[in-house]
């Protein structure tokens, strides 16, 4: 193997793998059990025993296992109290080992999957998880873009465009690509970082009448395990029994259909396909102008989503790669590329949310839209809004809303500098994505050129996961509400800024102005005025009476003008 070995891991909520790419073909790793999959369980015992894989999900029942712990990444909630970060290293370590073994050589570079919905705080928890495990995570890639590379979609020479549906244990997305001669460009994503299989367990145990909160963590573990069981009964044939016996005493067993499974996922389908439609809204496609539609994911295996796909994009789904397996291969395939052992082809990947910052009055400027392709740089210079002002502070934002205060706060900086007066100090502020989608933002003080950079790859997003779905379904929802309010606050300042300035202007050249001018000019203050008291606050009005303002004083700004003219 080559001294430039990086591995490619797919970290999932039920199942993880590792592979490399070996005499050019991308093989996934098996453990000393000859299984290519992983179980994301981890065991702690009461004296400090740790167990991962098949051995700590055997435990489920008994206590002391963690599983799904990909849903609990960059939130900041505990798992037996670790941190999700401290219980991913666990399973990326044996993961490491497994890899090392049938390797024989050190391994220490790593490519890691992520959801495409993953926002910054999560990117930065699984890059963290990497690094205690120890490894370098040379780069965060897009699961569903993992998904395209495993299908051997590269390959194609003519342009296409890809959708990829990625149900997995814990999490869903949905990618549009578009490949043109071994480029992969996202185009948009969009999906749920609380939406998956293990949902699909929790809907039968609805069905048997199990209510998950009531259970301590050995019935929680039990009861979830003969859900799965049931489940993967139910992908291959028409009814199952649902068995669980001396279960708090008496014991449950019931007969569940595979219509009824599907009528309890019925909701959870349905939030899939709205993800799709605004993947294919975003970039103003119809569902026939897709030319391949891939599935990734085990959830996939259900015949209930594979119907619902299908009916989505209008066309059978590509076979030829088993879903557990597809992201894993992918990984394998971009640490390939990176390393040298792949060539010839180049992935471009989207932000799935805006970024940018807090500006006067409140406002949400972004500086990096969402589904902008990654890696990228933006930036954007600054003034000072008020005379003697020291001190700039930058808020960094993440989210799809006008206001600043319905966005998520990714970090802030203090830019200090001498006190100017209004509008003199000059700040650049350069927004930094990398390939994995984590954010460095860079800020400069002109006048002294000195920097101030700020990684966001350790800061969490302070919310639950399912908040990021809801931000860009709350924009949609809220587009007419937000852009109002954007509107008033750009034109009540526009309007302070001309009533601030307006009396020493007719102080100083009210004569010159005709009765009549004069009035008009009177009659638009008042009116600006009598708009900024209202309580309704309509932007559209105060825009429209700003600009009357304007115009009506534009022989006194000429006259300010040729003024400040004269005197210099």
């Amino acid at each position: 193997m080559s001294d430039e070995l990086i591995v490619g891991i797919d970290l999932g909520t039920t199942n993880s793998a590792i592979g490399v790419v070996e005499s050019g073909f991308p093989i996934l790793l098996a453990d000393g059990e000859g299984s290519r999959l992983t179980p994301s369980a981890v065991w702690y015992g009461e004296e400090g025993q740790v167990e991962v894989g098949f051995s700590a999900r055997r435990r489920r029942g008994l206590g002391g296992v963690v599983t799904s712990v990909k849903r609990l990444m960059g939130t900041g909630e505990k798992a037996a109290s670790r941190s999700p970060e401290e219980v991913s290293a666990e399973i990326l370590k044996t993961l490491k080992a497994v890899a090392e073994a049938r390797l024989e050589q050190t391994v220490s570079r790593a490519v890691i999957t992520v959801p495409a919905y993953f926002n910054e705080g999560q990117r930065g928890a699984t890059q963290r998880a990497g690094e205690l495990a120890g490894l370098e995570v040379v780069r965060l890639l897009s699961e569903p873009t993992a998904a395209a590379l495993a299908y051997g979609l590269d390959k194609l020479g003519e342009e296409k465009k890809v959708a990829v549906y990625d149900l997995g244990g814990g999490t869903f997305d949905v990618s549009i690509l578009e490949l043109r001669a071994g480029h992969f460009e996202v185009l948009a994503t969009a999906g749920d970082t609380r939406l998956g299989g293990d949902d699909f367990d929790e809907a039968i145990l609805v069905k048997v009448g199990i209510d998950l909160k009531k259970l301590d963590e050995a019935e929680r573990g039990r009861a979830l395990e003969e859900a799965e069981r049931v489940k993967f009964v139910l992908s291959e044939q028409d009814e199952a029994i649902f068995r669980l016996p001396f279960f708090r005493e008496e014991g449950i067993e019931r007969t569940i259909t595979r219509v009824e499974f599907e009528t309890e996922i019925e909701s959870l389908l349905k939030k899939t396909e709205a993800c799709c439609r605004r993947a294919l809204a975003d970039v103003d496609l119809r569902p026939e102008e897709i030319e391949a539609v891939v599935l990734a994911g085990g959830s996939t295996r259900v015949p209930a989503v594979r119907n619902r796909v299908e009916r989505i994009f209008g066309r059978a789904v590509e076979e030829g790669v088993d879903p557990d397996e597809t992201v894993g291969l992918g990984a394998a395939i971009q640490a390939g590329i990176l390393s040298g052992a792949v060539r010839e082809v180049v992935l471009l990947d989207v932000t799935p949310l805006s970024l940018g910052i807090e500006t006067v009055g409140g406002l949400m400027n972004v500086l990096i839209p969402r589904n902008t392709t990654i890696p990228c740089k933006a930036g954007e210079l600054f003034t000072n809004a008020v005379a003697g002002q020291t001190v700039m502070k930058i808020r960094v934002l993440q989210g799809e809303r006008e206001l600043a205060k319905d966005n998520w706060e990714l970090g802030q900086i203090e830019v200090p500098f001498q006190a100017v007066g209004k509008g003199q100090a000059r700040v650049g502020v350069q927004f930094s994505l990398n390939a994995s989608g984590l954010l460095e933002v860079l800020t400069r003080d002109t006048a002294t050129n000195e920097d101030t950079i700020l990684s966001i790859e350790s800061s969490a997003v302070d919310v639950a996961d399912t908040q990021v779905e809801h931000m860009v379904s709350e924009s949609v929802d809220h587009a007419f509400s937000d852009m109002s309010a954007r509107v008033f606050v750009e034109a009540r300042l526009k309007a302070e800024e001309l009533l601030a300035a307006l009396e020493p202007a007719l102080v100083d050249f009210g004569t010159v102005l005709s009765e009549e001018d004069l009035l008009k000019v009177r009659e638009a203050e008042q009116t600006v005025r009598t708009q900024l008291q209202d309580e309704a606050q309509s932007g559209s009005l105060l825009k429209a009476a700003v600009e009357e303002l304007d115009d009506a004083t534009e022989q006194l700004a000429a006259l300010i003008v040729e003024k400040a003219m004269v005197g210099e």
